[in-house]
């Protein structure tokens, strides 16, 4: 037997001092204390009554942050990416055709793995940054007239919001689903499932729920629920086949993975902090330090990438001024200031910082003391306004 005395060594001996960090970046969020709590509670079996009892209550909250009264509401025990994945493989066949609006890094994610289903995939695409009109957009669907439409709500690569429903209406004329990537906007931004016609919408808890990453809520509307189960042919992915999870999670409880009990925990306190807020209410703080943010940033001589209309409210993407290394910049907040910002990729690579407000930072005084050490770090780097 190990004696007290010796166990406590060999805790401290293999314990973790993660560092402290203000997490400015696009995603992981910062997390409530609340939420930590919730992960330190005891953990149950994934068919413990009380893990479906935690299940039951995320699905109704959920209904309300998507802003829909789906029935077939739930989170997929992977990360936003699966829950990507779980959409695609879910509703595209091969041979199927598929439009892709693509403006950015994750709807070319979405393009790919409709490609790996086999879709005729046919793709509008737009500069990073810019978003498409209702006009272009309705008529390229009618033009092409796709069995499925695809499109990113919240493009984390460039900080533009894409509305979408013109894209749902000339997507449901035609009898196609639209599948909608809201990882980045739910709770922080309005998504609205119901009121914009999204039929099959996935999402993240490490953004705007500012939570730990790894579990994906989704939502499917009926008429994608009733398309679902008169499909013609098994989804080729077992893990993601939503009519087994669906079974796991709201009808049968028969076993189909071992869910995370403590995942559930964090994210069903992460719901009810909003819920306890009120949406609209956490819509308008974060909209309001965005707003602040941006004539913080404009009062510094820095400028927007995405229109004024077009942007992510918690997820910001001012230009890198000319002559100024970003790297540096992020590399100065890190070490002197414990502060995670992100920089572009892709075509703007090097163009861009991406800094979130998101949750527990999404207030005007995370706002000013964050822009006093971005100030600082510019300075450092070069900028000489």
């Amino acid at each position: 037997m190990i004696s007290s005395d010796d166990r406590t060594a060999l805790l401290e001996e293999i314990s973790i001092h993660p560092p402290m960090r203000l997490l400015f970046g696009p995603g992981p969020s910062q997390v409530h204390p609340r939420v930590y709590q919730a992960l330190a509670q005891p953990v149950v079996g994934h068919l413990d009554a009380y893990f479906f009892e935690i299940s039951s209550n995320i699905q109704r909250l959920l209904r309300t942050v998507f802003g829909t009264k789906n029935e077939l509401t739930f989170v997929i025990s992977a990360t936003g990416s699966g829950g990507m994945e779980t959409a695609i493989s879910n509703f595209v066949l091969p041979g199927m055709k598929v439009v892709s609006f693509a403006n950015g890094f994750f709807c070319d994610r979405m393009s790919e793995m409709a490609r790996r289903q086999g879709a005729e995939l046919v793709r509008f695409e737009k500069p990073w940054g810019e978003v498409f009109g209702d006009q272009e957009a309705a008529e390229f669907i009618r033009l092409e007239k796709p069995k499925v439409v695809m499109y990113v709500q919240a493009e984390t690569s460039a900080g533009a919001f894409q509305r979408g429903d013109a894209i749902c209406k000339a997507a449901h004329e035609v009898g196609a689903l639209v599948i909608a990537d809201c990882v980045t906007s739910l709770g922080a931004m309005p998504v609205e499932v119901d009121k914009t016609g999204i039929d099959i919408a996935y999402s993240c808890t490490q953004k705007g729920l500012s939570c730990p990453p790894g579990l994906s809520p989704i939502t499917v509307s009926p008429r994608a629920a009733e398309w679902l189960q008169a499909r013609p042919t098994p989804n080729r992915s077992w893990y993601f086949d939503l009519k087994l999870i669906a079974d796991y999670l709201t009808i049968s409880h028969r076993y189909h993975h071992t869910a995370s009990a403590t995942m559930f925990y964090a994210l069903h306190e992460g719901l009810t902090l909003i819920e306890e807020e009120g949406l609209q209410n956490r819509w308008d703080r974060h909209h309001q330090a965005h707003l602040e943010f941006v004539r913080t940033l404009e009062a510094m001589g820095l400028e927007m990438l995405v229109a004024p209309e077009h942007r992510i409210w918690n997820l910001n993407t001012p230009k890198v001024p000319q002559g100024v290394d970003d790297a540096k910049v992020r590399t100065t907040l890190l070490k002197e200031h414990g502060i995670e910002i992100a920089g572009g990729f892709g075509p703007l690579a090097g163009k861009i910082f991406r800094i979130g407000l998101m949750g527990p930072l999404a207030t005007t005084e995370h706002v000013h003391d964050f822009a006093d050490c971005f100030a600082a770090a510019l300075r450092g780097a070069g900028y000489k306004r």
